[in-house]
């Protein structure tokens, strides 16, 4: 009646995800698309085991929309050289790995796709700017 939204505690997630991206840095925008990627993944499970096939392919291709347009889009393939390459190659295998689940209702498919993103996400986690930047300080006090 009044334009109030019909579930407030997912309005204010809205409202709470959208400021969270508004005041990142570009890392922790990194960190978040792995974050909605594996939650996106973990949903997909939750509906294939219950078979809600509808809900079960929303959340898979949410999933596959973070790989393909977040992480795989934001790299530069020409400043990160090899290993931009590398991670395109990985990202393109989770895409297919997560389209082969969801025709197939593969949960090893999803499970795998899960562990690697979980893997690059903790790896990314560990090359926090504060720490490159801590770190060239180092270097700079012992040259």
């Amino acid at each position: 009646m009044f334009g109030m939204s019909q579930n407030p505690a997912a309005a204010y997630k809205k409202v709470s995800i959208e400021m969270a991206v508004e005041t990142a840095d570009p890392h922790r925008l990194t960190l978040m698309l792995f974050e909605g990627a594996r939650a996106a993944i973990v949903m997909a499970r939750a509906h294939m085991e219950k078979n809600h096939i509808s809900e079960k392919g929303a959340a898979i291709s949410n999933a596959i929309d973070i790989v393909n347009n977040g992480l795989l889009a934001s790299l530069d393939i020409k400043e990160g050289g090899e290993l931009a390459e590398r991670l395109a190659a990985l990202y393109e295998y989770i895409s297919r790995r997560l389209l082969w689940a969801n025709l197939k209702n593969d949960l090893a498919a999803l499970d795998e796709a899960k562990g690697l993103l979980g893997e690059l996400e903790s790896a990314w986690a560990m090359i926090s700017p504060s720490e490159q930047s801590s770190a060239k300080t180092k270097s700079h006090d012992t040259t």
